[in-house]
C-alpha cells in the first residue's frame, strides 16, 4: 500500500530502549510492503514521557509503543483511551487522530493469543483451568485475553498475595487469586500454565515451579523471549508438553498498531521470526 508524498514515522518509547528489538520488525514491514517511512527506537526518560507524547503530531509521528516503564503513566497523558487498555490498567500503543489528540490502547493480549493461535491452531482457552503466574502487566493482558476466549477458571499466583488479589478483583471471574504456596499443587489438572514474570529471563533466576503435577497435555507458554528457550520452557518439552515462546506475542501486538497507523494488513511471516530470532542467540 502506497502513501505518497509522505515519509511515514513511528517508534517504540522506552528507558531504557536500546534493546528492543521492536525496530527490527517494523523495519522489516516497512521494506517487505514498499513504503517509505522508518520506526525509531525513542529513549524517554520517565518524566519526559508527557512531552514526549505530545511532540507526535507536530513531528508527524502516526504513533508510538510504549515500553516499561511507560505504559501505566501514558493513561493520564493521552486524550482517549480504548475500553481494553482501561481495563488492562495500561497503554502499548499510541495513536495520533487526524486532529492530533493522542489514543490508547492495548494490544498486548491481541499478540499473546494470535502467537498461540499460529504455533497451536487447535488451541482453546475454556478446555480447563488455566494457571497464570504473576500479577503485573504481561498478566492482565493474558489474564484479560484468557477470560475474553473463553476461559472459565484462570487460578492466578503471585509472591504478593495482595497484589495478586487486586486484579482479581479488577478483572472478577473468573480470575481467582491463590496463595503462591498452593501454585504446584494447582496445576494438577491445569489445561494451560502461563508464566508472565521476569523469572527465566536472561540474567534472572529459573521460575520456582515444579511442573511434577501437570498434566502432560497441557500447554505452557512463557511471555519472555530472552532467551527463545526459558527454563520452564525447556522443562516442559522435555517432559512431553506442547510449548509457546515469548517471540511470537512481541511479533504479533505490532500487527493492530499498523493497522491502526497506516492502515496496512500486517503478516508475521517465518522470514521475520527467523530475521528476529537471529538477534537473540
Amino acid at each position: 500500500m502506497s502513501h505518497p508524498n509522505r515519509f511515514l514515522l513511528a517508534g517504540v518509547m522506552g528507558w531504557p530502549v536500546i534493546h528492543s528489538r521492536s525496530p527490527m520488525l517494523h523495519n522489516y514491514w516497512f521494506k517487505r510492503y514498499g513504503i517509505a517511512g522508518t520506526y525509531v527506537p525513542l529513549a524517554i526518560r520517565p518524566e519526559g514521557l508527557p512531552a514526549a507524547l505530545r511532540a507526535l503530531a507536530p513531528l508527524g509521528f502516526a504513533g508510538t509503543n510504549l515500553t516499561l516503564p511507560h505504559k501505566e503513566a501514558a493513561l493520564a497523558v493521552v486524550d482517549e483511551i480504548d475500553p481494553v487498555a482501561k481495563r488492562m490498567g495500561a497503554i502499548s500503543c499510541v495513536v495520533v487522530r487526524p486532529d492530533a489528540t493522542l489514543a490508547g490502547f492495548n494490544n498486548d493480549g491481541y499478540g499473546f493469543v494470535h502467537s498461540i493461535l499460529q504455533q497451536v491452531p487447535d488451541w482453546r482457552a475454556d478446555v480447563g483451568p488455566a494457571v497464570v503466574i504473576g500479577a503485573g502487566g504481561g498478566a492482565r493482558a493474558v489474564a484479560y485475553s484468557l477470560a475474553e476466549r473463553g476461559a472459565r477458571e484462570i487460578r492466578l499466583f503471585n509472591r504478593t498475595l495482595a497484589r495478586a488479589k487486586t486484579l482479581a478483583q479488577e478483572f472478577g471471574s473468573p480470575v481467582k487469586a491463590l496463595p503462591w504456596e498452593e501454585r504446584n499443587a494447582a496445576l494438577a489438572d491445569a489445561a494451560m500454565l502461563v508464566n508472565t514474570t521476569s523469572q527465566g529471563m536472561v540474567g534472572n533466576p529459573p521460575l520456582d515451579l515444579s511442573l511434577d503435577k501437570l498434566p502432560v497435555s497441557a500447554l505452557v507458554a512463557d511471555i519472555v523471549y530472552i532467551p527463545l528457550e526459558t527454563p520452564l520452557l525447556g522443562e516442559a518439552r522435555r517432559r512431553g508438553n506442547r510449548t509457546v515462546d515469548g517471540l511470537g506475542m512481541l511479533l504479533h501486538q505490532a500487527r493492530p498498531a499498523w493497522k491502526a497507523w497506516f492502515n496496512v494488513d500486517t503478516e508475521v511471516t517465518p522470514e521475520l521470526r527467523r530475521l528476529v530470532e537471529a538477534t537473540l542467540k
